[in-house]
């Protein structure tokens, strides 16, 4: 089976697209592009980053509710966006679990903190816990761990398959990763303005009732994922029981803003 939605991309004001759509059990419904392209990630790192942030907690290298990041703060707050440090500096601008401040540098710390408790730089840490069991030999992260991830669609339908079916992490840790944590609590979602609530699961962003959102008008509530400024996004929608990724070479802005509900709403129609 090939989408045919996917080749919509085709009409996105951009140089270079591509994108694919993976079942739980890592059927490939179809691809559209240059699929083995490398492309940075910016913020759909951050997905990758948290996993393996969860591989360090399941082999008890750190616990979710232990001491990470500014004061009071956990690896949990972090995970979350609640830690009440600011966007893209280390300096804290609310209480931890306050509002959902999104943070690069709270990111940053939970790095820095896997890599104290294993004794493995955050990058090596990720390739050895996520990227190599998966068999995402074409991805690296080269410097933060919030956007400095390079991958293709490839191997980021092997990694929207694992999260959808998990064998790196038990289930039970994966059912939290979608479930809201610190629920009621607003914040911006970078690109779409004040959200009230601004729901979070852990390094996943849930959509719920948010609107505007980067994802479709048919998405469902409990669908999960994270775009990324250089125009990339990777989605999970449970309901439909598929996921969906889409790299670009053209900073998000308003033409994502435009194109991409409809790209979706039109794969959801299709699946």
């Amino acid at each position: 089976m090939s989408l045919q939605s996917l080749a919509l991309i085709e009409n996105w004001p951009v140089p270079t697209a591509a994108a694919g759509v993976v079942r739980g059990d890592g059927t490939v419904l179809g691809t559209h592009g240059p699929v083995g392209r490398r492309f940075p990630l910016a913020s759909v790192t951050k997905p990758l980053a948290a996993y393996a942030v969860l591989v360090a907690y399941e082999e008890g290298a750190i616990e979710l509710d232990e001491p990470a990041g500014p004061s009071g703060s956990t690896v949990r707050h972090l995970l979350a966006h609640t830690s009440g440090l600011a966007f893209d500096e280390h300096r804290v601008t609310a209480a931890p679990g306050e509002r959902r401040l999104y943070s690069n540098a709270g990111f940053e710390q939970l790095g820095d903190h896997v890599a104290k408790a294993t004794d493995i730089p955050f990058a090596e840490y990720l390739r050895q816990a996520v990227l190599e069991p998966l068999g995402m030999a074409s991805t690296s992260l080269e410097g933060s761990p919030a956007k400095d991830g390079v991958s293709t669609v490839e191997d980021l339908l092997r990694f929207a398959a694992e999260v959808q079916a998990p064998r790196l992490l038990d289930p039970r840790t994966v059912a939290e990763v979608m479930t809201v944590q610190y629920p009621g609590t607003k914040g911006v979602l970078p690109g779409y303005g004040h959200q009230n609530p601004n729901d979070w699961g852990l390094g996943f962003e849930i959509r719920d009732g948010k609107s505007p959102h980067w994802t479709g008008s048919s998405s469902s509530p409990r669908t999960f994922g994270h775009f990324g400024q250089s125009g990339t996004f990777l989605w999970i929608d449970p309901a439909a029981g598929a996921a969906c990724v889409a790299l670009t070479d053209r900073a998000f802005g308003p033409w994502a803003v435009e194109a991409w509900p409809a790209f979706t709403d039109a794969v959801l129609a299709e699946l």
